[in-house]
């Protein structure tokens, strides 16, 4: 007696199958779809509900199941929830039993480990590669007792069967040959078959647990031979431990009898020069920490918070990645260590404390359709803003923070292979975008000379400076230089609309990034910036284009796509894909991520077309690589970030008051500054007067350049000069100036026709054409860190 073979429900797989369910007194039973997974029996009306709409679920944890008759069984969970199913026979009722029983056993052993876990876990900062290793043999064991354990409940059920197969097969003894004897045979069949599914399934389960077992076994092995290396390294160093104390103890006797006129004040102060012999006892420390299997990868090691002793060994998780040797990260504290001398061996240079939290932002109701509706269509430089719409800082400052992930310029500086060091300057365009998520304040426009000067050396090695070099339009100049061998410039304009639902913001102009060791220089631009909602709903921002990053040496080129939010997408949100390829068009890498969140890479092995068609109508490539691995991941927010306008850590600190700065540096601007102290009516009122102040040189600075123009052009110049002040700020485009208007190159090379001539001169930037691009932009020029060391600033202009 054949019969179609069905699928054995494991201890691990989800369960499937039609049921019929009671529904109430006039439908009665209806048939549903039910899936058995994780602890959890859930229930469709068809099998293509399960895409978007769940009828109800059960948690079979604390869930309790009875059967009624040969076909009929409940499930309920003591509560609101109970389900009256029925299966189309004997036998499927009892897979479906099976299968049900093994699973609330399985979500209860889950539920009791949970339970005592959160009891026990007590996180522990010294050590974290061992506590991984012990986890991971904690949950392998947990893993083989939940297998034991399905051993044990299949074997209850297979004693449970058997005995009701025993009983059937005893009734057949004592029966007569007669009209019983065919629905006897037909009851020992069936037990016979439960008893078959039964075996099946602890079969199954023991082959699970072998299989488990074998797999562990080597790496149990190769576990149990680290930590015995490890105990074994453990003691040499203790032994060098116990050396380097008696060291110690005689180098401190020998310094109390030395007369005090003849005393060494490093040794009263420092304690004893180690003597050459003594100098691997740290290198043998770091060893020892270094040895630990399993290392994650891009882990950075954080400085002491009060001291800073500057050390490539943050950076040595990325040495081991890229393949480089770890000596090389901590050549600088090796060579302060064997040079006694060396004022950086004797004292540690104390790192400034930056303020984490700013006050919070006051509470003010503002209508915004008041001020926009008659701005619609308008540059936003031309619109007259008040700061209830701003944040405390400056485009000048939001341009500083493309900074805020420097580490990645820094891994990429040591990086031995272009391709790689593309992947990591890729990680880093990304990366300027995450601090916009939640900012939906406006910046400051800067001011005409305004600057800002980031100076982190101290506790990065890098330090940046940015200036406002045209107003109309709106262009700022930023130039970054970092002692871990990198150089970052950039010249932004901004062209932006708004719409009415929402307003577009269009940077303009090339980022540039050159590498001391390798000389390679890359450029890129950046995509649009759009805010939603601005008359009605909550304010979001997105990103959405497309970026090139073009290494110009070795012709390396990295294709990035920010994908635009829709509502109706499958795609996760601020989803950015990018693939890294060389001269030749060949793809190494494949970047994937979010703007917002992370990155990761992955290395491309073989790549080929045959994938779904594109929406152009050609095929997609289809890359096969290697498991992904993280390149960048966002630093969470301080905490009471959304009372402090939703800055990032190094955003608190960037208006913080700092002595030495120039004159025109946005810290001193009084407007922004009661801003960020919640007096706002003032601030409006420090801004409208910042404003007309510029508008007054500036039509004075026009003035002066027009008695050095012809008497002829002098007359027309007067006349424009002497309209509103409006009128003076526009500029108009055109693709050739006439004979009458003055030629004025625009921020990119482009024939400006004006009514009036601006002659202003950037202090700190210089107006070359690009080697590289060809692009006609600012360059840094030199002096201002020679002026703040003199303390000279003469030559800065009265902005304020």
């Amino acid at each position: 007696m054949s019969e179609p073979r069905m699928p054995i429900p494991a201890p691990e797989d989800t369960y499937k199958g039609w049921l019929f369910k009671w529904t109430n007194y006039i439908k009665g039973y209806q048939r549903r779809w039910f899936v058995l997974s994780n602890g959890l029996l859930s229930y469709y009306r068809t099998q293509a509900e399960m895409r978007h709409t769940c009828r109800g679920t059960i948690n079979l944890a604390t869930a309790n199941i009875a059967v009624e008759d040969s076909c009929n069984f409940v499930i309920s969970n003591g509560g609101t929830q109970t389900y009256h199913l029925k299966a189309s026979s004997e036998v499927e009722r009892q897979r479906w039993i099976t299968a049900l029983e093994l699973a609330k056993a399985k979500a209860s052993r889950m539920q009791l480990e949970s339970d005592d876990s959160g009891d026990d876990s007590t996180p522990n900062a010294a050590g974290q590669s061992t506590g991984s290793r012990n986890s991971e043999v904690q949950s392998t064991l947990r893993t083989l007792g939940s297998k034991v354990e399905d051993l044990s409940t299949c074997n209850d059920l297979i004693a449970k069967h058997g005995s009701a197969l025993q009983r059937s097969l005893s009734e057949l003894e004592g029966v007569q040959l007669g009209g019983e004897t065919s629905e006897k045979i037909r009851q020992v069949t069936e037990r016979a078959t439960l008893f078959r599914i039964t075996s099946n399934a602890m079969i199954n389960a023991c082959r699970d647990f072998m299989t488990l077992a074998q797999t562990h076994s080597k790496r149990w092995q190769k576990a149990l031979q680290s930590e015995r290396e490890q105990r074994v390294r453990l003691e040499e160093t203790l032994e060098q431990l116990a050396k380097q104390h008696n060291h110690l103890e005689r180098a401190f006797r020998g310094a109390t009898v030395l007369p005090s006129s003849q005393s060494n004040p490093a040794i009263d102060s420092k304690g004893p020069v180690p003597r050459k012999g003594d100098a691997s006892d740290e290198d043998e420390e770091n060893e020892f920490f270094d040895a630990c299997e399993d290392v994650q990868e891009f882990i950075t090691v954080p400085a002491d918070p009060k001291y800073h002793r500057r050390s490539g060994s943050n950076v040595s998780g990325i040495s081991n990645e890229l393949g480089m040797d770890d000596g090389t990260t901590s050549l600088d504290e090796q060579s302060l260590a064997s040079n006694p001398e060396s004022p950086q061996s004797q004292e540690l240079v104390p790192v400034r404390k930056r303020r984490t939290r700013i006050p919070d932002k006051p509470n003010y109701s503002l209508n915004l359709w008041s001020i926009m509706k008659n701005c619609i269509g308008k540059e936003l430089s031309k619109i007259p803003m008040p700061v209830n719409f701003n944040e405390p800082l400056s485009m000048l400052q939001r341009l500083s923070e493309d900074l805020e992930y420097y580490e990645l310029l820094d891994r990429a500086a040591k990086c031995q292979s272009s391709l790689e060091q593309m992947c990591y300057v890729a990680a880093f365009t990304v990366s300027s975008y995450s601090t916009t998520v939640h900012r939906t304040g406006k910046p400051f426009n800067p001011l005409l000379g305004e600057t800002f000067e980031l100076d982190r050396v101290q506790e990065s090695g890098y330090r940046s400076l940015c200036e406002q070099v045209s107003h109309h339009p709106p262009a700022a100049a930023h130039h970054a230089i970092s002692e871990r061998g990198w150089t970052l410039r950039q010249e932004i304009a901004l062209a932006s609309k708004f719409r009415g639902k929402y307003l577009s913001i269009m940077p303009l102009g090339s980022i540039h990034c050159i590498f001391e060791k390798s000389t390679h220089h890359y450029t890129w631009k950046k995509v649009t910036t759009t805010v939603h909602n601005i008359i009605v709903g909550k304010l979001w921002i997105d990103q959405s284009g497309e970026i090139d990053v073009v290494n110009h040496k070795t012709g390396d080129r990295c294709h990035l796509k920010f994908a635009p939010y829709s509502y109706f997408s499958r795609d996760v949100a601020r989803k950015v894909t990018g693939v890294v390829t060389d001269k030749d068009g060949k793809a190494h890498y494949v970047l994937s991520g979010t703007w917002d969140e992370k990155m990761e890479y992955s290395r491309v092995m073989q790549s080929s077309r045959g994938g779904e068609n594109g929406a152009d109508g050609r095929q997609k490539t289809v890359y096969q690589t290697l498991k992904a691995k993280e390149l960048w991941k966002k630093t969470p927010l301080p905490e009471g970030a959304e009372n402090m306008y939703y800055f990032s850590t190094l955003a608190l600190t960037l208006n913080e008051p700092e002595e030495g700065v120039a004159p025109t540096d946005t810290r001193k601007r009084p407007d922004q500054r009661l801003m960020e102290q919640g007096r706002w009516e003032e601030a409006n009122t420090e801004k409208q007067r910042l404003e007309e102040k510029q508008r007054t040189v500036r039509r004075e600075r026009e003035r002066e350049a027009n008695r050095a123009a012809s008497p002829s052009e002098e007359a027309l110049i007067e006349d424009s000069i002497s309209d509103s002040p409006l009128k003076t700020e526009e500029v108009e485009i055109a693709s050739e100036p006439s004979e009458t208007t003055y030629k004025m190159e625009g921020p990119y090379g482009a024939p400006v026709k004006s009514g009036h001539q601006d002659n202003y001169t950037p202090m700190w930037f210089e107006r070359l054409v690009d080697p590289m691009t060809g692009e006609p932009t600012h360059i840094y020029k030199g002096g201002y860190w020679e002026a703040k060391e003199q303390g000279y600033w003469d030559s800065c202009p009265d902005i304020f």
